[in-house]
């Protein structure tokens, strides 16, 4: 049976965009969209809008920055790294989201597990 997609929470493709470039290194937007979509088994889609809205508002932000090059397939592209700053705050971002997938597991086991 064929799982839904999943909805995003608010911040967590921010999290899930400076994982990728910390683990893959450089990449332009539609490499860590592919990323993201492969490393969710497909759960998670994601259109260019919602990535490169993700991508500017980390780079205002000073989490991520940007330079142009040439991609595999010898088109110019903006290339997106994790900045110090930026992996400071993988480090925080993971650390609540870690605190809070707990509480939310701890919630549904003392529920009854929550619904099917």
């Amino acid at each position: 049976m064929t799982q839904p997609r999943l909805d995003l929470l608010q911040g967590t493709l921010d999290l899930m965009v400076l994982q990728t470039l910390e683990t893959m290194g450089p990449q332009h937007g539609y490499g860590i969209a592919r990323r993201i979509e492969q490393a969710s088994q497909e759960a998670i889609l994601l259109n260019q809008g919602t990535i490169y809205a993700s991508l500017v508002r980390l780079q205002q932000r000073g989490w991520i920055s940007a330079a142009w090059g040439t991609s595999e397939n010898n088109r110019r592209a903006k290339f997106y790294s994790i900045t110090g700053a930026g992996k400071r705050q993988l480090v925080r971002d993971a650390r609540n989201w870690k605190r809070l997938s707990e509480v939310i597991g701890r919630m549904l086991t003392a529920e009854g597990g929550g619904a099917e």
